[in-house]
């Protein structure tokens, strides 16, 4: 069996798909870097030795189960002296074993990281305007209605960020740093802009830090079996210096920004010189702004954090309501297609990295935050099912038997029968040109 290499693995669902050790060392090197290493060599190393390992302990002929292997993993870490990612690996093993078992009853549990009382208000708001299920939606778009729903989901939008900079403003002259967080595609951009209009009748403008320059250089990212980065972690972003700069910052003392250079996947270190003016606060739009680490040399009565996220309160004739994540996911393929030219069925394809990330690092900090906006639009379902509806058919054909890509055939699949439940919209003309949503289907008059 020594010289034999391993053909299978059989997953959980008992779906048996292609061995494949690279999948290993990916694995132990994210776990790495979540402490802090950036060894590839070292986790290809240990890779070998999970594989050697397997070989002596098993029967020849016999085809490893996925727990086989993540329990070789763990042996073999603590064994070659790596117990902090020994630790990252087994914390993160019994996360995604916790999430699979609790997968069933979400609907009825209330979990600690749902912000229920602003869930409730945005229930109370859809069932008064009727935009409470699909179904109430298609009769009002049917009735000729859609520019009034569009113009009934701008205005509630457009109080959320009236409140959040109300807010600001009374904590003015101690206020060092505004924090602008939420997952992915949950309109962070746009609000921000928008909150900055506001606060300039107060005299007051953000300077905003940007943390796309802080990525570690490419080759020190994750990479899966398929090539695709995963660049959605927090230790995607150089930690320590961003704390670093923040802190320097809001002393009032000047820093060098670096200059991340996306094509060539490197970062240049000194490159822009910044400095707070006496009018300005330090702005921090990022996905995961509310990380404790990222912030951690800050007091927190410096700080004001907003967390955004499309709250839609909306269900759907199976009785479930529409997932937050679906609406964002959506956004975020047709913003990569307008904006960066990307594949949306790659963004369908990496979407687990983003999901994987936001549970572990972004959902869990939600009670930290001071104000919450809710970023869903109602009638954003109408304009999506003729700009999608073929495309995700098309996926949830192609990816229905393929057992490693079981994340987008069931995303591709459950969003496909809600688009089909929508009433289609293709005349976007309501939708104002400074709309949250103008962020992702293109057409916006702001500057991003």
């Amino acid at each position: 069996m020594a010289n034999k290499e391993f053909k299978s693995v059989i997953k959980r669902s008992g779906a048996i798909v292609p061995f494949n050790k690279e999948r290993i060392d990916n694995a132990i090197y994210r776990a790495a870097v979540s402490v802090g290493g950036r060894d590839r060599e070292r986790a290809k190393w240990l890779a070998e030795k999970v594989v050697e390992y397997l070989h002596k302990k098993l029967p020849e002929g016999h085809t490893p189960h996925i727990e086989e292997i993540q329990d070789a993993v763990e042996k073999t870490l603590i064994e070659n002296g790596h117990a902090q990612v020994s630790k990252a690996y087994i914390l993160y093993r019994e996360d995604r074993n916790r999430s699979r078992q609790e997968a069933g009853k979400r609907a009825s549990t209330h979990g600690d990281n749902i912000p229920w009382r602003k869930v409730w208000y945005v229930l109370d708001w859809a069932v008064k305007h009727d935009l409470h299920t699909v179904s109430a939606l298609n009769k009002r778009i049917q009735r000729g209605e859609f520019p009034q729903i569009v113009h009934e989901s701008e205005s509630a939008y457009a109080d959320n960020v009236e409140t959040a900079t109300q807010m600001i403003t009374e904590r003015k002259d101690g206020l060092k740093l505004v924090i602008v967080s939420g997952p992915s595609s949950s309109g962070k951009t746009t609000t921000t802009i928008k909150i900055e209009q506001r606060l300039k009748k107060a005299g007051l403008q953000f300077r905003a830090l940007n943390v796309d320059n802080y990525f570690f250089n490419l080759e020190e990212h994750p990479k899966d079996e398929f090539g695709d980065y995963d660049f959605e972690t927090p230790q995607a972003l150089d930690l320590p210096l961003i704390n670093e700069h923040l802190q320097a910052l809001t002393r009032g003392e000047e820093v060098l920004i670096p200059y991340y250079d996306f094509k060539a996947g490197r970062r240049i270190p000194d490159q822009t010189p910044m400095k707070l003016e006496e009018n300005e606060i330090l702005l921090l739009d990022s996905l995961h702004g509310l990380y404790p680490p990222m912030t951690k040399g800050i007091p927190g009565a410096q700080k004001f954090a907003i967390y955004l996220e499309p709250l839609l309160q909306m269900r759907g004739a199976d009785d479930e309501y529409v997932r937050w994540a679906d609406l964002r996911l959506i956004r975020r393929m047709l913003r990569d297609a307008v904006h960066r030219a990307y594949d949306p069925e790659r963004t369908l394809q990496h979407w687990h990295y983003v999901r994987s990330s936001e549970l572990r690092n972004i959902i869990p900090n939600i009670g930290t935050v001071d104000v919450i906006i809710n970023s869903a639009m109602p009638y954003e379902l109408a304009i999506y099912r003729p700009r999608l509806l073929g495309k995700f058919e098309e996926w949830e054909a192609k990816y229905r038997d393929d057992p490693l890509r079981e994340d987008a055939y069931k995303r591709a699949s459950r969003i496909l029968r809600m688009l089909n439940e929508v009433e289609p919209v293709e005349d976007e003309s309501p939708i104002p040109p400074d709309s949250v949503l103008r962020e992702f289907i293109g057409g916006s008059s702001l500057s991003y």
